[in-house]
């Protein structure tokens, strides 16, 4: 058998060795270790975030202007495929407010071009994940992030107000919604303005509820361990159990002909059909609009999106695997995320992510495994199954109610003052993600992320010179030295030391540079000619071994090194 061949064999047979296997597939790894006491944990973990998920998914689904029942849609597939992939026992993926927002900003609550919306998306975190490029999300810094989450969620709230007050017709442009919401104010609807603000309070006080009491505790009674459980397990499920009261109430109401609520009205009825998204569109006017008009139609919003998305669940992953001391693989993370939004596609789904406030509840209720997702997705399906009619008595302003209290925490302007405290240039990408992001919340992003790579390349172009006498001029660099700093280096030292009245010799220190490219050694060459007309030197000190053997290979003529600052001063006396 020939050398080739038997390679190859040798590379099939590693990529599919029980190790990589449990790489790519986690379940694997804790399957077979699966006992009575996980299953009851993860029970109980999945029927309360399934109780919890579906007034949210409802919810969320408004915000990305479709019918209620696309948010259900987009809630159960998350369960199934990341039990598969996913390397987080906590994580929970379905519709969240901050893609329910992009989805909204990108399709303009068009159901058709959300679902395919999903498979694109799906589609290219799956291939960033096969090919491990999830490094690329190290470059949206921590304020641009803050300052996305903090208008996305002002953006949020503020356009709940509107089913707060039963108002319709209202703009989706943020200012505009503004203007027109105060201005029609007298429109409002006494029924919903009532239920809407009750809402809002029990909510509150739900949360506070949740907040002073910990079930983890063990005081001496029984009873008062009981009932702390219960008072607990009451302020989980509050999102659920405000939606049924309300819906109660507005049932109430119809039935005696008394139609004081606006209700979410008629939804489809059944499980979504299994079929491939749609690649094509139809407009009102019976217009076809093309697949590749669509994509275009996408605009920036396709890179946005995608990138958003995984942000937001490894974000997530991180914080709970940290806090449950476990590890997480952000590469797997990543195609778990793109398979549950491409398979999500074929459901009627449209992009989803993982949900802070929904791993939460997963694991302060103490699920084992990434199991309580299934338990999670059958609630759901049972929901579209079996529950749909009764969504029709659902008051649109129990679901805003919903969704302003689960947004509320996220606008965190504490950050503000601690950017100030310890680096307020940090406040600039904050304030430009920030501000844009009220026009259109990808330029936010996109504005926020130029903005910081501009911060980060003037770093790099500018990096710290430290410049002190010791009889010779002693010059430091603070941080390496690449291509873009060449020409700040040249002007520090020509003006220190070349073009002094009285030209000094120059120990550069460089033991942070730790590359070196080819502009950077042509203008150390120059720097070289310069000081040998001058009749000054020139000594590197501390340059690290790569380092050296670069300029030595490049044989500058006149190149002085020494190994220590000391070594590097003691010479240039010597020669002065």
């Amino acid at each position: 058998m020939d050398q080739p061949l038997l390679a190859g064999m040798a590379v099939v047979r590693g990529c599919c060795s029980l190790r990589n296997l449990k790489a790519w597939v986690p379940i694997l790894s804790w399957l077979p270790r699966y006992n009575i006491r996980w299953l009851q944990m993860d029970l109980l973990a999945g029927i309360t975030v399934g109780m919890t998920t579906v007034p949210q998914a409802l919810a969320y689904a408004e915000v990305a202007g479709l019918p209620v029942e696309y948010g259900l849609y987009s809630a159960f597939m998350g369960g199934f495929i990341y039990s598969l992939l996913g390397t987080s026992k906590d994580v929970t993926l379905g519709p969240t407010a901050i893609m329910s927002l992009l989805c909204f900003s990108v399709v303009g609550g068009q159901p058709h071009r959300a679902v395919l919306l999903s498979l694109l998306c799906g589609l290219i975190q799956a291939v960033m994940a096969l090919l491990r490029l999830g490094f690329l999300l190290d470059f949206i810094s921590f304020p641009v992030i803050k300052g996305f989450t903090c208008a996305a969620a002002v953006t949020i709230g503020f356009g709940q107000i509107k089913n707060i007050l039963g108002l319709h017709g209202i703009p989706s442009q943020f200012f505009l919604e503004v203007y027109y919401t105060f201005y029609r104010i007298p429109e409002a609807r006494i029924g919903d303005v009532i239920l809407g603000l009750l809402c809002l309070i029990l909510l509150v006080l739900l949360v506070f509820m949740k907040a002073t009491v910990d079930p983890g505790d063990s005081p001496d009674s029984k009873y008062t361990r009981v009932s702390r459980k219960l008072v607990w397990t009451v302020a989980t499920m509050r999102n659920a159990l405000v939606v049924v009261a309300a819906s109660l109430i507005a049932f109430s109401w119809d039935a005696y002909g008394h139609h004081v609520f606006t209700l979410t009205g008629e939804t489809s009825q059944g499980l979504p059909p299994f079929r491939p998204p749609p690649t094509s569109d139809t407009t009102a006017n019976g217009t076809i609009v093309s697949f590749g008009d669509i994509v275009k139609g996408f605009g920036e919003g396709l890179a946005v999106i995608p990138f958003m998305g995984l942000l937001e669940s490894i974000a997530i992953a991180k914080a709970f695997a940290s806090q449950n001391n476990y590890r997480i693989d952000a590469n797997q993370e990543l195609l778990a995320i793109g398979v549950t939004n491409i398979m999500g596609s074929f459901v009627s789904a449209y992009p989803v992510t993982g949900s802070f406030g929904r791993t939460a509840v997963n694991s302060q209720t103490g699920v084992c495994t990434p199991a309580g997702g299934i338990v999670t997705s059958a609630i759901v399906l049972l929901s579209l199954a079996f529950l749909m009619p009764a969504f029709y008595y659902i008051p649109k302003a129990s679901l805003a109610a919903v969704i302003i209290c689960a947004v509320a925490p996220m606008v965190d302007f504490h950050v503000v003052a601690k950017m100030w405290r310890i680096r307020r240039l940090d406040l600039l990408p904050f304030a430009v993600t920030f501000l844009l992001s009220f026009w259109q919340v990808q330029y936010g992003i996109i504005g926020g992320v130029a903005t910081s790579g501009v911060l980060l390349l003037y770093n790099v172009a500018r990096p710290q010179i430290k410049v002190s006498d010791h009889g010779v001029l002693l010059m430091e660099l603070a941080s390496g030295l690449s291509f873009p700093a060449t020409e700040h280096l040249s002007c520090i030292i020509h003006t220190e030391a070349l073009q002094a009245a009285s030209p000094r010799s120059v120990v550069l220190d460089c033991h942070h540079v730790s590359t070196i490219d080819y502009s950077v050694i042509s203008e150390l060459k120059d720097l070289l000619r310069q000081f040998k007309l001058r009749e000054v030197e020139l000594v590197f000190c501390r340059l690290q071994p790569s380092v050296l053997q670069v300029l030595l290979a490049a044989d500058l003529q006149g190149l002085r090194s020494t190994d220590s600052l000391e070594a590097a001063l003691q010479l240039m006396s010597e020669n002065q």
